[in-house]
């Protein structure tokens, strides 16, 4: 038995009604005519402890579990991958080019029908929109190939703010890692046995979620490069940890936003579209060290306000933009036989 300790934590801001993130956010940002956001409305109160037990200091267990999603109950240790996850556990990625395998499994036509339109249905229905809750996330891994990498830390802020609002935890990848240079984590610091493993974290972040988000409602994710970074290796870890990413969960990269706010052509723009670049033309201080999970989800939930001021876009523009995990892989499909 072994206990292990997941940060959850309360933002100076209240959690909004119904309308979420359009209050705590668009609206009270909007209203601001231009000037820069102080980033100290997300100063951090307090923090607690999330067992997978499901309450605040609870000693961890370490046995199967089974939990229930989009009505269907899986057990982690028994169930096969998804088939829409499993066809993109080949792809690899190396700094100078990237492979992509994407043919081994048909989607079915229930499965097409069920995730078709839910982005146009969700802008056109302002029931629907006010339902969706806007989580900031970000990954660091312990390389760039998402078959034999692992996700080594992951960070989440929903953005409608509150009490338990963030997650954040280290992940335990069961193997060296090479590129501690890049973020700062260490084999010492992840391959411990108080630091969870994926397959024990991911019951936790689908309970974190849920209780995050709207009855009914829909869970939109945002990360910076994410369809390039983020989302593949999401995927490809609940894949192999047997899991499927529930339905009602969407995902937009945020660089999308910022290169179109480069090509609207005017006359003070970002000096590019990285995060840090973004971070700098906000006047955002940086909170923590870059590259860590936490300190970029900081950084992007001001960054996402901002681009969201400069393009005039709402909510429901946001989840026009978004992506499930079906577009996600024919959208990569189409790429790789086009």
């Amino acid at each position: 038995m072994r206990s292990v300790a997941i940060c959850l934590s309360m933002l100076q801001a209240p959690r909004g009604g119904i309308h979420g993130l359009a209050n705590f956010c668009w609206e009270s940002f909007h209203s601001l005519s231009g000037r820069r956001v102080n980033s100290s409305s997300f100063k951090l109160l307090a923090s607690k402890t999330y067992g997978l037990e499901g309450g605040y200091s609870r000693r961890w267990i370490r046995r199967p579990v089974t939990t229930k999603i989009d009505g269907r109950n899986k057990t982690n240790r028994n169930t096969k991958p998804s088939n829409l996850v499993h066809e993109i556990l080949d792809e690899k990625v190396s700094t100078s080019s990237s492979t992509l395998n994407l043919n081994k499994t048909e989607v079915s036509e229930s499965q097409q029908l069920q995730y078709s339109g839910i982005q146009q249905m969700i802008a056109e229905n302002k029931d629907l929109a006010s339902l969706v809750t806007f989580i900031i996330y970000d990954t660091e891994t312990s390389g760039l190939s998402r078959k034999e990498d692992r996700i080594i830390e992951i960070a989440l802020q929903d953005l409608s703010g509150g009490e338990n609002s963030t997650f954040q935890t280290l992940v335990n990848p069961g193997r060296y890692v090479p590129n501690s240079h890049v973020h700062g984590i260490t084999t010492n610091m992840v391959c411990r046995p108080d630091v969870p493993r994926m397959e024990e974290l991911i019951p936790i972040l689908l309970q974190f979620v849920k209780s995050r988000q709207k009855p009914g409602g829909y869970v939109l994710w945002a990360a910076h490069n994410s369809f390039a970074f983020d989302l593949p290796f999401l995927i490809n870890e609940f894949s192999r940890c047997s899991y499927e990413i529930p339905s009602n969960w969407l995902f937009m990269d945020t660089l999308s936003l910022a290169r179109e706010l480069m090509k609207s052509g005017g006359s003070n723009l970002p000096s590019g579209t990285s995060l840090q670049a973004l971070r700098e033309h906000y006047k955002i201080p940086l909170v923590g060290s870059a590259h860590r999970a936490m300190s970029d989800v900081r950084t992007l939930s001001l960054v996402l306000q901002m681009l969201t001021f400069d393009l005039k876009l709402s909510p429901s523009n946001l989840v026009t933009r978004s992506s499930t995990v079906l577009d996600y892989i024919n959208n990569k499909r189409k790429k790789n036989s086009g």
